[in-house]
């Protein structure tokens, strides 16, 4: 073996050396998280998040440090670009124009709704674009994709875990009292399909709520949450272009790069391999289970690296604001289904 090559090797191996046993953790708080979902219901997500809080002090200092940032940074983007696999271009079309449309209304308008609002709640923009950009779209997944291409500072992971569990929490509400809502309302099958899609925030919840109505309203429900998802990449880009050009005049006095994230990219990529059904289904079934296995981890990472001290000092105003961009959003497709 050449002296470069062998150099490259050694070095590779030293990377994994360091990054295993905190990525191992990740992992077993994932898994850990799972079996109690699975087993006693509630969300993954959430347990993943508690779960890795009780474990803070491995992020401070030791062997899991490099690891667990890792996690929460890299393998978050992996789960983030896995997405795509489950949307094509042809499930979103067989909505309708009128739905494609009042849809992406009603996600710009949530996301200028949380810009606006956190000044009510006396926090930074930046702070309503992240909630409301997690409350407009997919809940935990968008928050954990936004907040990759959003400035950071001190408080930053803290209030993206607090939107993290806000969203996953109110999502499980809005699970069990949605469809209770497009009963009282009168819904047909169709209506109450995209109501729910347009308003629940995680995916799994709203295939819940949606399955919980009929088989027409689950299927209807989950593609116009997949709908939501794939927004997820105009979303993305905006923020990353607007963040990226306002950090290199700051920081660098560079001119902003227009290249998009290449989690973004990949996400892009798979969802144009689905949609010409390039990829067998046992693959798109494996890289969806890898896709959540890797936001999970991400998720178990971002909790070890969360004190419940600085938690709690963010805390309320952010909760307060993700609340009343929940109900904005919800009168806003009420209002779509019910009169248009």
């Amino acid at each position: 073996m050449p002296a470069e090559s062998s150099s490259k090797f050694f070095r590779l191996i030293s990377v994994i050396q360091e990054l295993f046993p905190g990525v191992l953790v990740c992992l077993t708080i994932a898994m850990a998280a799972t079996f109690l979902s699975d087993h006693y219901g509630g969300p993954v997500m959430l347990f993943a998040l508690l779960l890795g809080m009780a474990f803070h002090f491995l992020s401070e200092e030791g062997p899991c440090k490099k690891g667990i940032e890792f996690a929460s940074k890299t393998v978050l983007r992996v789960g983030v670009a896995l997405l795509g696999v489950r949307i094509t271009f042809g499930q979103i079309a067989d909505l309708g124009e009128v739905t494609i449309l009042g849809v992406i209304v009603a996600i710009f308008a949530t996301i200028f709704f949380g810009w606006v609002f956190a000044q009510v709640f006396k926090l930074k923009p930046s702070q309503g674009l992240l909630s409301g950009g997690a409350v407009a779209i997919c809940g935990a997944s968008a928050a954990l994709a936004l907040s990759a291409v959003m400035p950071k500072n001190k408080h930053s992971e803290n209030n993206t875990i607090v939107t993290v569990v806000a969203v996953t929490t109110l999502s499980t509400i809005a699970m069990v009292l949605y469809p209770l809502i497009t009963q009282q309302a009168g819904f047909g099958a169709i209506d109450s399909g995209v109501f729910l899609g347009g308003t629940i925030h995680d995916v799994a919840q709203v295939v819940g709520a949606g399955y919980s109505i009929s088989d027409e309203t689950g299927d209807i429900s989950t593609v116009v949450k997949l709908l939501r998802v794939t927004m997820l990449v105009p979303v993305v880009l905006i923020f990353s272009f607007i963040f990226s050009a306002r950090n290199k005049a700051k920081e660098e006095g560079q001119k902003a790069s227009l290249l998009p994230p290449a989690f973004l990219v990949g996400f892009i990529v798979f969802v144009i391999l689905n949609s010409f059904n390039l990829m067998p289904e046992l693959a798109v079934d494996h890289l969806t289970d890898l896709s959540r296995v890797c936001l999970v981890t991400a998720i178990a990472g971002l909790g070890m690296k969360t004190s419940l001290q600085e938690l709690f000092k963010v805390g309320w105003p952010i909760v307060g604001l993700v609340v009343s961009e929940t109900i904005f959003i919800a009168l806003f497709i009420y209002g779509l289904v019910a009169f248009i």
